[in-house]
């Protein structure tokens, strides 16, 4: 049977602090931009970013863009999370891996609806490429579930192909792009502004480093270890 190496009474310390921490930091953001901050030079020149894309826009791009885009979808980022749980439960018989991918995908997802309910950002003041979801705009949850998921997945092989450098980078070149492609799509495609996937990437990436630090990066348990005998010498 596969085995779950964790420490069961650290859970409050490992995940559940560090994530009430994100996300009343992302609370924090997201009212401070909207309530405070949406007068400033700041918020002025996060507007021009989506103009200056807006008009360096072409039919390749939008295109490229779209295909990109689709790729943190939540059907597509749900499918593939649950193919990798069985995937990952398969081939290192035990949950760590499997949880570990679920709970950072998971728990960004629910940093994310909490934030978009406080938050309430409209979505950039340009034309939108893609239907405007009814969530508001900060922060982007397209990004998050993006460096949530194949980050994640990154670090998952990075751990397991640790020997191997070029695999590494090959993991990471993939696992980092991706989401780096989803954010700059969704600005050019005028459904976020530069601070809404700035945030994003630091949320996906927050939840990851929890869940990792909870299931993937700490030692085995006392129980989980092999039991050396000690040897009689005559």
């Amino acid at each position: 049977m596969p085995k779950l190496s964790v420490d069961f009474k650290g859970v409050a310390r490992l995940i559940l602090l560090p994530l009430a921490v994100m996300t009343a930091l992302t609370l924090g953001v997201g009212l401070l931009i909207t309530k405070v901050l949406q007068t400033t030079t700041l918020i002025a020149n996060d507007e021009g970013v989506n103009a200056q894309m807006v008009k360096g826009r072409t039919t390749f791009w939008t295109s490229v863009t779209d295909v990109v885009s689709n790729l943190s979808d939540t059907p597509v980022i749900i499918t593939g999370t649950a193919l990798l749980f069985v995937v990952f439960l398969l081939v290192f018989r035990r949950w760590n891996e499997s949880i570990f991918l679920a709970l950072a995908v998971f728990s960004q997802s629910a940093i994310f609806l909490l934030a978009t309910v406080f938050a309430e950002r409209k979505r950039p003041t340009v034309e939108h490429l893609d239907p405007a979801p009814p969530t508001s705009s900060f922060p982007s949850g397209h990004t998050s579930a993006a460096v949530a998921f194949y980050c994640g997945v990154a670090l998952v092989l990075t751990l397991h192909t640790h020997r191997y450098k070029i695999l590494n980078l090959l993991w990471w070149a993939v696992g980092l792009g991706i989401p780096v492609g989803i954010a700059y799509s969704r600005m050019y495609r005028g459904m976020h502004h530069l601070t809404d996937v700035s945030w994003g990437f630091l949320l996906g990436l927050a939840c990851v480093a929890v869940a990792a630090n909870a299931l993937l990066l700490r030692r085995p348990m006392a129980a989980d270890r092999p039991v050396v005998r000690d040897q009689v010498t005559a």
